[in-house]
């Protein structure tokens, strides 16, 4: 299987960067897939399927045809992320701001509580610590997530990572998600990294402000 994916990386001209990015894992891991030397995980075969529209048959076995249907990379491969040579990135305390939604709303009134300086990143709104475990070991409690605000839910990217606040109630609660393709109109699928937490289907119109993550900073104590 890992020949049939490097296999799928080249028809689609993608480079180990780019298709490890959809795929939600680092270089080194999908170089090991390519090589059999690592497995390909069932979330990882649901994104080739479901968002590249790999057939499913050929993936296991190589019989059939490689895809279902024209695959959806266009917007992808085309996506601009050049990198900055420096830049100041805000970093907010989510609680400080009263929330996503209205940093997002009026992020000039918003004081961050410091600046982040690391050079080439791509372009950032501004960054916040994250709380919870459901990207671990990817992301932990503590970590910095450096986002790109998004206007229009309509413009995401399927299988990539991103920074949400959803209503639950009237309540707010902001996580950082894979999305992907839902079977169901109107939803959206939010998937974890951390397999002890189970993939969620959400109405689109709970989502009430919503980044693209462009990197993070891990955050290390040392006693």
């Amino acid at each position: 299987m890992g020949e049939r994916v490097k296999i799928i990386r080249k028809e689609l001209k993608l480079t180990q960067e780019q298709l490890a990015q959809r795929l939600g894992i680092g270089k080194a891991a999908l170089s090991m897939i390519e090589t059999g030397k690592c497995g390909l995980s069932t979330r990882n075969k649901n994104i080739l399927v479901q968002d590249l529209n790999v057939n499913p048959e050929w993936l296991e076995t190589g019989k059939g045809e490689m895809f279902n249907a024209e695959p959806e990379y266009t917007a992808f491969r085309l996506r601009s992320d050049n990198s900055l040579p420096m830049q100041s990135v805000p970093l907010y305390s989510v609680e400080g701001t009263a929330g996503l939604v209205p940093l997002f709303e009026d992020q000039s009134s918003s004081k961050p509580v410091n600046y982040i300086h690391i050079p080439n990143l791509p372009k950032c709104d501004g960054a916040i610590y994250i709380v919870g475990d459901s990207m671990y070991p990817l992301l932990k409690s503590g970590d910095i997530v450096l986002y790109k605000q998004l206007q229009d839910i309509n413009s995401i990217f399927w299988g990539d990572m991103y920074l949400l606040s959803i209503d639950l109630d009237g309540e707010e609660y902001i996580t950082v998600k894979y999305i992907q393709k839902s079977e169901r109109e109107g939803y959206v699928k939010l998937v974890s990294q951390n397999p002890h937490h189970a993939d969620k289907d959400i109405e689109m119109s709970r989502i009430r402000a919503i980044a693209l993550v462009k990197a993070s900073i891990r955050m290390n104590s040392i006693r």
